[in-house]
């Protein structure tokens, strides 16, 4: 029995010391991609769009990769499913709640029908199939790559003078020594590879012992915890007044979320799931929060999600977490 309760605390450390990882991992990782980004002069609208969401989605590609790789499918998916969810409903609200964003005319131009098709598609091959195969992989991060490219065009043919600063990441970045930035992604790569780790061991565990499954833990704990990259910035920026992480971007981080996430990870080793894996319910909510990100640009203000818009995305996702652990 001693030995029982034993092992069971100590998944409760792993995972409390994997989601710490993942943190400093994915700080780390962000500091040192912004650093060598300005090194490398690409324009400030560049590195939000395609380093800062690719570095912010690097601890849902690596608990999503190793989880894959040890054979729980569930965690893979899940991870991806609730990081999105959360992204909208609990980063989103609480960022709203602070303060109210305005919204700019590239959300619904570019990066919300970008996100809503790659989620859509998303859902279609795990309704279709049993999972992600490697050519499906391989589709969802063509799609990618394409968002990226659009991306890239639209930057340069807009005057820099016209962009704004990276909220919530010091501009003197740029001054730091390349040799620092190198530790930094070493501490990076270090902290997320054990991180995930840690945390795939303990949560699969945990849910063993707790009698629920490996989706449930997934959806929940795993998917804020490798969200924590992208609530920290937009927190922080939103208490120091600054346009925060807008919604473009953290719209951005969804769609890496599932083409450069679930794309990769498929390719690298296909996603086999069983019914129990990833649930209808699941998906049709990633669906409705996307949906419902549009919708509350247009009511009640045009163009500005302000703080009833933010608790009302934070009661569906309270609803959602509720309704997923009972």
């Amino acid at each position: 029995m001693y030995l029982y309760g034993s092992i069971y605390d100590m998944s409760f450390v792993y995972l409390f010391l994997g989601l710490t990882l993942l943190v400093v991992g994915g700080e780390f990782l962000v500091r040192a991609a912004v650093g060598l980004s300005f090194k490398l002069r690409l324009s400030k609208m560049v590195i939000g769009l395609t380093v800062v969401s690719f570095a912010t989605s690097a601890p849902e590609l690596i608990v999503s990769l190793t989880a894959a790789l040890d054979g729980y499918g569930a965690i893979a998916l899940g991870n991806v499913i609730g990081s999105n969810i959360a992204n909208i409903g609990l980063v989103l609200g609480i960022t709203a709640l602070i303060t109210p964003l305005a919204i700019e005319r590239d959300f619904y131009r570019i990066n919300w029908p970008a996100m809503f098709f790659v989620t859509v598609l998303f859902t279609a091959f795990l309704l279709e199939g049993d999972g992600l195969s490697r050519a499906e992989g391989s589709i969802l991060f063509a799609c990618l790559v394409v968002y990226l490219v659009l991306l890239i065009r639209k930057a340069k043919s807009t005057p820099e003078t016209q962009t704004e600063d990276i909220d919530g990441f010091d501009q003197n970045l740029g001054q730091v020594s390349a040799f620092k930035i190198a530790i930094w992604l070493l501490i990076g790569a270090v902290s997320l590879y054990w991180g995930s780790e840690w945390l795939v061991d303990g949560a699969v565990v945990i849910a063993s012992d707790l009698g629920v499954s490996q989706r449930v833990i997934a959806v929940t704990i795993i998917a804020v915890g490798t969200s924590v990259p992208e609530l920290a910035a937009s927190v922080i920026a939103a208490l120091k007044k600054e346009r925060a992480l807008s919604l473009g971007n953290l719209i951005g981080s969804n769609i890496f979320n599932i083409a450069c996430v679930l794309g990769l990870t498929s390719m690298i080793h296909p996603l086999d799931t069983v019914t129990s894996d990833v649930l209808p319910h699941d998906l049709f909510w990633m669906i409705g929060f996307a949906l419902v990100a549009m919708v509350l640009i247009f009511l009640p203000k045009r163009h500005q999600i302000g703080r009833y818009e933010g608790l009302f995305l934070l009661i569906a996702y309270a609803t959602f977490i509720s309704l997923t652990i009972r």
